[in-house]
């Protein structure tokens, strides 16, 4: 069924910081929204490349070689088997896009590793 989808009224039912919800899905690629604040772990994803449009705020992606800063209106792929970690010193809304395999702590598995993101 196509029906819209209002990307601040979904943000708004997001409490936590790194806990990515599902908005929508094709292709076989999930639309995510998250919260950023603070420093996510070092990770990569072996299989899948990995899409973040900041909507609201700014964050650094800390990548081996560089840090990018991504403000608000921008965005970044960053390639499968690329170490990478996001970090926000303030409140950041982010859209991911990625398979629908992506988890979101990549190759490692720690207490932020969420398997199964929920719908929104």
């Amino acid at each position: 069924m196509t029906q819209k989808i209002n990307l601040s009224e979904k943000l708004k039912k997001i409490e936590n910081y790194w806990d990515p919800r599902i908005v929508g899905q094709l292709n076989g690629q999930h639309v995510k929204l998250a919260r950023f604040k603070g420093t996510f772990d070092w990770h990569k994803h072996d299989q899948e490349d990995e899409m973040f449009l900041v909507l609201e705020g700014s964050f650094k992606l800390e990548l081996q070689e560089k840090s990018l800063h991504l403000e608000a209106g921008e965005m970044v792929i960053v390639p499968r088997g690329a170490f990478h970690r996001p970090r926000a010193e303030q409140e950041a809304c982010v859209l991911l896009f990625e398979p629908v395999s992506t988890r979101n702590t990549g190759d490692m598995r720690n207490e932020r590793t969420i398997d199964n993101p929920e719908d929104i």
